[in-house]
């Protein structure tokens, strides 16, 4: 499991999915994700730009991101 700190108040989920290595740039997750291919906290999400806080868990091909404060 990756875990993501937090700078700020939130990330956006396409920027969590950068910062942890799951995909090598924007454009490759904003497809993953319009694909149906992430979850967060155990429903799947189709925005790029959902804000992620202290405790939300993320799911891409059974890799997970933690995001901590």
């Amino acid at each position: 499991m990756e875990i993501i700190k937090l700078r700020d108040e939130y990330i956006k989920l396409g920027q969590a999915l950068k910062a942890a290595g799951f995909v090598s740039s924007g454009v490759e997750a904003k497809l993953v994700i319009q694909d149906g291919l992430v979850k967060v906290n155990n429903q799947t999400q189709y925005q790029r730009g959902k804000k992620l806080y202290d405790g939300d868990v993320v799911e891409y091909k059974e890799n997970y991101i933690q995001i901590e404060r």
